[in-house]
């Protein structure tokens, strides 16, 4: 600690409960790196870092230096795995990395195997795989949102609504929802899916799930019609809400 590093203990996936449990220590990596304010989130695996293909099936598989953009095309490279009662795999360092940098961070994933690995890469060597930091450290309220509180429900949103939250920034309205998922209530977090299926932003909603699923796929003006009150026009206003 005096030399400013903070070491993060392993979340117990064998015996933790659902309603503590963050879901994987990479996950739970990234959101202390975000809640300090972390420079260099190093993630260190059984792996020398990302690498083109599964180097345990495939000889040719190259290691990947350094990742810009972390798309569709990169989480299939690196896959998924589950062992036993653990939680893991690469495709969740993926997600912990894309989150860490979210904050300002640089991600390193590297083996922990490697010789004086701590040192040598707070030292600036290259070593493993590196996730520049995204330009400009997201705002202490968006990243409590993307930390803070577990997500209680799922939003699921059109291709229409999709596009307007992550190329336009423009809020979440009831006309872009086309399913509500869990027993959430006005004001809780919720996870924003798209039509595949793969969490896009996150935020709180306006309204309760109940509420929702009473105003999916309708306009802004038939809320109060719909619903005998309105807390706005919005489902997810852009101030409350992160895309990822």
């Amino acid at each position: 600690l005096a030399e400013r590093i903070m070491p993060v203990i392993n979340e117990n996936d064998a015996v933790a409960t659902e309603e503590i449990k963050l879901g994987d220590n990479d996950t739970l990596s990234a959101l202390v790196s975000n809640l300090v304010e972390a420079d260099l989130l190093l993630i260190l695996t059984d792996q020398p870092g990302l690498f083109t293909a599964d180097p345990r099936s495939d000889p040719a598989a190259k290691l990947i230096s350094e990742v810009g953009v972390i798309d569709d095309d990169l989480r299939a490279i690196a896959g998924g795995t589950n062992s036993g009662l653990g939680v893991g795999g690469m495709t969740t360092k993926l997600t912990a990395a894309d989150l860490a940098r979210r904050g300002g961070a640089e991600v390193v994933i590297a083996a922990g195997s490697v010789e004086d690995v701590v040192l040598r890469v707070t030292g600036g060597e290259r070593i493993g795989t590196r996730f520049p930091p995204l330009a400009g450290r997201l705002e202490s309220r968006k990243r409590w949102l993307l930390g803070g509180l577990a997500p209680t429900g799922r939003i699921w949103i059109d291709d229409g609504a999709e596009q307007a939250l992550l190329a336009s920034g423009r809020s979440l309205l009831p006309v872009g929802v086309t399913r509500v998922e869990g027993q959430f209530q006005r004001g809780d977090t919720v996870r924003i899916c798209n039509t595949a299926g793969r969490e896009v932003a996150r935020g709180l909603s306006r309204y309760g799930a109940a509420s929702l699923e009473r105003i999916i796929g309708r306009q802004s003006d038939e809320i109060e019609a719909i619903l005998g009150y309105e807390y706005g026009e919005t489902v997810v206003h852009r101030d409350d809400l992160v895309v990822l």
